[in-house]
């Protein structure tokens, strides 16, 4: 429970962070989601309740499971009607493409000795937000252009999540450009800062009885596209404003953007990769999933890129 705690901290502060004007609902449900279907039944009732109450424009959401955690394509699909809803209303959905690369765990937390994606990232429906690492000065300028996010922290790499869905084909507002995933759906879409080296001051107040987590009324420096995520839907929302609506599913705009070129606030990420290392003790290598390279252009690892908020936001109202 304080594990979610500190993640409902994080989305709740960093949404409010980029839009402080913006109404902000927090919604919670009795079952955790882990891997697989758990939870997952009351997370889509829970939206669908907000989608048909009409009491947000803007989801931003901060968990994941990987597809293969589902026992079959159909159990996966038929959690759905959440996003098929959302689409129908005209609301947007936005969703952590996960914090190890192309690798992520099976229901037993053990990871999958190949690449893969999560869900809801990899919906077509659903925004799918990757990350990357900022590079600034003492003063918060930058120092050189942003990089895809990739470290190692302790033992293990973290990094953007993305590439090709197992389950989903590719959409048609994906066919705009070159996204290197042949006919599936490429993940991420878009990314925003995630790195836990510069990551972002949470404060929580809750107590907490685990070892290693913070103290009440403490600071704690948080990472991951759990970051990413609510900074995006700070950004949607603004865009949301500027445009006098709801933008609804925002995905076919943003590459529409790309193709036309030009001021459309999306900064093209060029370098990292979201390759999977495990050390071992000794800090040799005991696991590698090779990942992808960021490059000009869309890519699996940051999608588009990341975006110049005001330019972006404008531009996407415009559409």
């Amino acid at each position: 429970m304080s594990g979610w705690a500190l993640e409902t901290s994080l989305d709740v502060e960093y949404a409010h962070s980029m839009a402080p004007k913006a109404s902000i609902l927090l919604v919670e449900t009795p079952e955790e989601e882990t891997e697989g279907v758990q939870g997952f039944p009351q997370i889509v009732a829970a939206e669908n309740y907000v989608i048909e109450h009409d009491l947000s424009q803007v989801i931003s959401q901060s968990f994941a499971s990987t597809e293969q955690s589902f026992p079959s394509n159909q159990a996966l699909l038929s959690l759905r009607s959440a996003y098929e809803n959302a689409d129908a209303h005209g609301v947007t959905v936005l969703a952590g493409a996960g914090d190890t690369g192309v690798a992520n765990p099976n229901v037993n937390g053990e990871i999958f000795p190949h690449q893969t994606v999560n869900w809801p990232a990899s919906d077509p429906l659903v925004t799918g937000v990757g990350g990357t690492q900022l590079h600034l000065d003492e003063e918060g300028q930058p120092t050189s252009p942003a990089t895809a996010w990739d470290e190692l922290l302790g033992p293990i790499t973290v990094a953007s999540g993305g590439g090709k869905s197992k389950v989903f084909s590719l959409p048609s507002y994906q066919e705009l450009i070159n996204t290197h995933s042949s006919n599936r759906r490429a993940v991420p879409d878009i990314s925003m800062s995630a790195a836990v080296n510069g990551g972002v001051l949470v404060y929580t107040s809750y107590r907490s009885t685990v070892p290693g987590e913070p103290a009440p009324n403490s600071f704690s420096i948080v990472g991951g596209t759990s970051e990413a995520t609510p900074l995006f839907s700070g950004v949607v929302a603004i865009a949301d404003q500027i445009a006098g609506h709801s933008l609804g599913l925002i995905n076919p705009r943003m590459y529409q953007l790309e193709k036309e070129g030009g001021n459309t606030g999306i900064v093209d990420v060029t370098s990292g990769n979201n390759t999977y290392v495990e050390l071992e003790e000794e800090g040799n290598p005991e696991l590698t999933i090779k990942g992808y390279g960021a490059k000009p252009g869309y890519d699996l690892v940051t999608g588009l890129g990341t975006v110049d908020a005001f330019s972006f936001a404008h531009a996407l109202a415009a559409g």
